[in-house]
């Protein structure tokens, strides 16, 4: 059996400037099927930690995924607000343990700015319910007089290159800047008169944490002081110092982070929530939503694999045509084996081998080529996109996804193996014309 794998190697070697096409073919469907596996599965794993320990997620009444994005992943539209007065009486409810107020829609440079109070930092988890960690300064004041005080996270410190005392402006929307197309601080941000100091710096949590802008909801109300829906009144601009004098409290929010006392009460507090009578609010919870995310995602995600499948199954169809094609031009050679003493099963076995020898090949190279590719792309997926792609041990599906194109290519050396064996001594000594 050495032998023939020996031969097999040897003679997949020998005819190598017809087979590296295939071996390419076979490497590029194998990466593409190992990279859209373990980009779903990070993608999930960074989704499902990206919040953990809040019961519900409260907002006025919209798509419970549409209010969980934005509200976590910064992602989509701004929904419509609700009431400090409807926070304040969520608060109120026997089961409640706690209310954290959320307001979006301004921005630095890009990253989202996420006004809050400070027991965001503190009932905030993610992962395993992980708590946030400052890795330099302390939380934002939530007094008038750290009134323009920004925790900011670790990827928004890295990109940026800021640190603590640093003077940022915040831009009014959700703007896609170009972090490296101009040079930091010299943007013209809508509300650049009123500069924030960073105090505080947030460990690496790899979710939206991290490009993530914090301030207090106050700090929010003093910029937009002046402004009527959404647009500067002319000469109403107040000045930084002036906006202290007037009432910062909010009137209204984008959502709320809810924590209960008790699991067992989500169902009655998001009943209360969704039969509020004095506005129309919703209440999600996050693994519910999740869960729905993740059935209109699985038809995006069938058709990758399937047409990721597909290239596989065009790869391995070329191997069998490329076997059958020099099929013809190995029938004396095969003959002579024959001839020598082999039987009709060691030319089956040589042709099945040679045709495992190239899918193997195929095979590793593609699982390198996939490695060096995401090794490569992480940074800039984790920068656009907040999503990190693990280079850890290979997934069982991954595996699986391996061992069927191993399984594909073995099937397929099958139908030339057979041919051949059917081949008599004769035909090969004296093959037709």
């Amino acid at each position: 059996m050495n032998s023939l794998w020996r031969m097999a190697r040897i003679s997949a070697w020998n005819r190598r400037s017809t087979l590296v096409w295939v071996v390419v073919s076979l490497a590029l469907a194998t990466a593409l099927l190992w990279t859209l596996e373990r980009l779903r599965h990070d993608i999930r794993n960074s989704f499902s930690q990206s919040v953990s320990g809040v019961d519900l997620i409260v907002g006025a009444r919209s798509s419970p995924v549409q209010l969980m994005l934005f509200s976590v992943f910064h992602i989509g539209s701004v929904p419509q607000s609700m009431s400090m007065d409807s926070v304040h009486k969520l608060a109120q409810h026997r089961s409640v343990s706690w209310v954290v107020p959320l307001s979006l829609g301004d921005s630095h440079r890009g990253f989202p700015v996420l006004g809050t109070t400070p027991a965001y930092f503190q009932h905030f988890a993610y992962g395993d319910k992980q708590p946030l960690v400052l890795q330099q300064g302390a939380v934002f004041a939530d007094t008038l007089d750290g009134l323009y005080e920004a925790v900011i996270g670790a990827e928004v410190a890295r990109q940026m290159g800021y640190g603590l005392g640093h003077s940022i402006t915040l831009g009014h929307g959700m703007h896609d800047h170009d972090h490296e197309g101009t040079e930091k601080g010299q943007e013209a941000d809508e509300h650049a008169d009123k500069p924030f100091k960073v105090v505080g710096i947030l460990a690496p949590t790899g979710t939206p944490v991290d490009r993530t802008v914090h301030v207090s909801l106050q700090a929010l109300e003093a910029l937009h002081l002046g402004w009527v829906a959404g647009t500067p009144m002319p000469g109403g601009q107040i000045p930084a110092d002036q906006a202290r004098k007037f009432n910062l409290q909010p009137e209204e929010v984008t959502a709320a982070l809810v924590g209960l006392k008790s699991r067992a009460a989500v169902f009655n507090v998001q009943r209360f929530v969704n039969f509020y009578e004095e506005e129309a609010l919703m209440g999600v919870m996050p693994g519910v939503a999740l869960g729905e995310l993740w059935s209109v995602l699985g038809l995006g995600e069938n058709a990758l694999l399937a047409v990721s499948a597909l290239v596989a199954l065009v790869s391995v169809v070329s191997l069998v045509a490329v076997v059958l094609a020099g099929l013809n031009e190995r029938r004396r050679e095969l003959a002579v084996l024959r001839a020598v003493g082999a039987a009709p099963r060691h030319v089956l076995g040589l042709l099945t081998l040679e045709g495992v020898w190239v899918t193997c090949a195929g095979v590793v190279l593609g699982v390198l080529l996939a490695h060096v590719g995401m090794a490569l792309a992480t940074p800039w997926l984790q920068q656009s996109l907040g999503i990190r792609l693990q280079l850890a041990a290979p997934l069982p599906t991954q595996l699986a996804l391996a061992g069927a194109v191993l399984l594909a290519g073995l099937l397929a050396s099958l139908g030339p193996a057979w041919r051949a064996y059917r081949l008599s001594l004769a035909d090969g000594l004296s093959p037709r014309v």
